[in-house]
This record gives C-alpha cells, structure tokens and sequence, in this order.
C-alpha cells in the first residue's frame, strides 16, 4: 500500500519550474529502477564514489569529478578543500578558519537567497565572506582591487536569480581568476549546460535534481587537485552531507539520459504548452505571452501579466488563489507586485496547463 494515502498531502501542479520546495523535478521509471538496483544491493563505497565521478567527469568534460548531496554542500565542500588543501587534518577545518582569514570573494549581485543563503555554505565550508560591487553593478577592476593576500578564491553564482544588468561575465572573471592564479568556483546549480563552463572554472558545482532530474544529489567536477581536496572532507564535515548509494545510480542514470536529450524535443513541448495557456488572452485583463529565461537558458514560459483596471482580480490575488485551491499550483511570482507572473511549462503537461487555464478562469469569475 501507498505510504501517501496515509498522509494528509494537497496535490500540487509545478508550475514554478524546478524548485526545491515542490521537491525540485520527478524521477522516470529509469532513474527509479537504477535507484532501486543501487538500493537492493552492497558495494565498497569509497570504490562506487571514484567510478561514480569517474563517470560524471566525462560527461562534464572536466578532469574530475565528485557526488554530493546536494549544490549547497557542493560549495560547502569546494570550499572546505580549498581551506584544508593538503596542508591541514580535515578535522581540524574549523581550527583553521581561526587562524587563516579565507577569503572568498564573490559578487555583491550574487548574494542570493535560494532557499539558504549562499553566504552561509561558504561560512560552513570554513571560507569568510568578502562582498565586491554593489547591488546593481560591478566591474573586473572591483574585482582585481579585492584581492588581497587573505583571499584564497572567488564563487560566482551562474543563475537567472542573479543581477544580471552591469555585471562581467562568467568567461571574464574566469580570466581574471587564471591571470591572478586564484581557484574559480562557479555555482551553476541550475544551468542546463553541462559542459560550457568547464574550461572557465576550476570547481564547477551543479544539481542532481533541477536540469538533470535526478534523485536529491550534487554534483562538485572540475580539476582534479581541487576535487580531490574537497573529497578528503567526506570523512570531515562531509560526513553530516553523505550521499546514499541509491542517489548515486540514480544520479549516473539521470546524467546518461540526459546526455541523449533531444533540447529540440523539449523546446516544442514548451511553446504547445504555451500555446495552450494563451486562451487565457479572451480573459479581460489578463495578456499571455511568451517569455524567455532571463539568464539565457533554453527555457520559454507564459508570462501572464493581469491589468487590475480591467481584471477582477490582480496578479498577487490570483497567484494566491492558485496556490490556495483544491489542487495548489505554483507559478513563478517574483514579479505579482509589478502585475504579472510567470508560468514555466517544464514540469506540465497538456492537461496541467488545460486546468490552470479554466482555474484563472474560474477565479476571475469567468464562465
């Protein structure tokens, strides 16, 4: 029997695209098997974690590659290797977080929030925080002026929550980073590209679970002495962070079909689902239309922006209202306070988006 039909659970639709809170993406009956093959018998750990990221750095085309549980401990543990290299006991991070300040430089525009603060895995990693730039800008001399001798590496945040406007791109702080010989650590937990940044970073830190859609895992690739610095934390901090052998077949199974991706494929579902939320267009007040990734990702959603003038309700009450209803839905409402939100199409299906279309209507009122 079905554990949930014991539990007093809402049925939600996603349609905030790979989110945490909503448990991020569903698993295929692939991945599920190959979590069920890894559950249901034994291996020699240490073994299964080398031939793991043996695996995963070829497909990221990096020299190296390790399993984690998560992004989050993906930086935690980038930094704690940095910290530690091969000069102190794991277990004596903390001791030399006292005695060495650690820097790790990272732009003011990437001080998100994304369910953790990501100044806060830094800190857990052993690294001190040094902020560069401002809010709605920063420049590479910025950059170059904070470097000082307690600085030991720079985190750039590659993702759409970021500022984007006045901001140096990935490739130029990367170049940067290799003119002053400082490691590169760039946080692409969500990013679809799993190999365009690979020859730009030297840690490059990705979700098992958003793009790849497989089981709650992390993925920390990149050159081998900086990978194999932050595994010597597996039997540190790492330990509280350890990833179960199930999550590593499912992981390595999720990678392979996503490697056999057709992006083609994927973008067509998308617009005809678009399409289909567009009948909300005969709704008064309420204008469909497509809009892309603001970071550049190959991903298209409805924006549904909504005129309170000639709508029965705005933006923020029917965002509300979704969520509030028999099945909840969830929208991307970074933006209900400007009268619009937005509807990401990866997780639904025709019948999913049928329902959310005659939900708007039936919350503003129309027959």
């Amino acid at each position: 029997m079905c554990v949930a039909t014991h539990m007093n659970l809402k049925k939600v639709i996603n349609a905030s695209g790979r989110m945490s809170i909503l448990g991020v993406s569903t698993l295929s009956d692939d991945v599920l098997e190959a979590m069920k093959y890894g559950g249901q018998h034994y291996f020699e750990m240490k073994e299964l974690h080398e031939e793991a990221g043996r695996i995963i750095s070829t497909y990221m085309h990096t020299e190296a590659a390790m399993v984690t549980n998560s992004a989050s401990s993906a930086i935690t543990l980038a930094v704690a290797g940095i910290m530690t290299r091969n000069e102190v006991p794991v277990e004596q991070l903390f001791e030399q977080r006292h005695q060495q300040s650690g820097h790790i430089l990272i732009m003011t525009g990437h001080l998100i929030d994304y369910g953790a603060p990501v100044e806060l895995m830094i800190r857990l990693g052993g690294g001190n925080v040094k902020t560069v730039g401002y809010a709605n800008g920063c420049t590479l001399e910025q950059i170059k002026h904070a470097v000082d001798d307690d600085t030991i590496a720079m985190l750039f945040v590659q993702s759409h929550h970021c500022v984007q406007k006045n901001m140096p791109s990935l490739k130029a702080v990367g170049a940067l980073m290799k003119e002053l010989q400082l490691p590169f650590i760039v946080d692409a937990a969500a990013e679809a590209d799993m190999t365009g940044y690979a020859s730009d970073a030297d840690l490059l830190i990705y979700s098992g679970s958003k793009a790849i859609e497989g089981p709650t895992t992390g993925i920390l690739a990149g050159k081998k002495k900086y990978v194999e610095f932050a595994k010597q934390h597996y039997r540190g901090i790492g330990r509280a962070m350890k990833v179960g052998k199930e999550s590593i077949f499912g992981l390595l199974k999720a990678l392979a079909d996503y490697d056999a991706f057709h992006a083609q494929d994927e973008q067509s579902k998308q617009l005809a689902i678009i399409k289909q939320l567009q009948c909300l267009n005969d709704v008064p007040g309420v204008e469909v239309t497509i809009h892309q990734d603001e970071a550049g990702r190959a991903i298209n959603r409805a924006r549904v922006t909504i005129d309170h003038h000639l709508a029965s309700y705005d933006a923020a009450y029917v965002v509300h209202a979704l969520k509030e209803g028999d099945v909840a839905v969830y929208t991307r409402d970074y933006n209900v306070n400007n009268g619009f939100f937005d509807i990401d199409p990866r997780s639904l299906d025709m019948a999913d988006a049928q329902y959310i279309s005659d939900r708007i209507k039936q919350i503003m009122e129309v027959a």
